[in-house]
């Protein structure tokens, strides 16, 4: 297996860590703000720090775009980045998914319970 020569070009690198940087950063804000519950940040802050450690290290990056088949490195880190955006997809529709079927159960549950009070309120109108 021969590793990779080609580099990220340094504008390239800067690009990709300061883009990744302000992924850290929007990722804390939001959790700070309560718009993002830290379960989930979990996964993005993940994706952050790998796709930050494929920046600065491009040897690895290049060693994994080789082992692949990718023959720019940059492209790898973009594979990658697509990659982890695919998998949160996937994940968040699956909780979704699993939120609309809670959702459903709680309005039927909700309407039976409503039915029963009406009941009850009728039968104590009666008597």
């Amino acid at each position: 297996m021969i590793l990779a020569a080609i580099e990220l070009s340094p504008r390239l690198q800067v690009a990709a860590i300061a883009g990744t940087a302000f992924m850290l950063v929007i990722v804390f804000e939001l959790v700070r703000q309560r718009r993002l519950m830290e379960k989930y940040s979990l996964l993005w802050l993940f994706a952050a720090a790998v796709l930050l450690l494929l920046s600065i290290f491009t040897g690895i990056l290049g060693w994994f775009s080789d082992l692949i088949g990718i023959s720019t490195p940059s492209n790898a880190l973009f594979g990658v980045a697509i990659g982890f955006a695919t998998l949160m997809l996937l994940h968040f529709s699956v909780t979704i998914s699993k939120l609309t079927d809670q959702n459903k159960v709680l309005a039927q549950r909700l309407a039976s319970t409503e039915e029963r009070l009406r009941q009850v309120e009728k039968s104590r109108g009666d008597s």
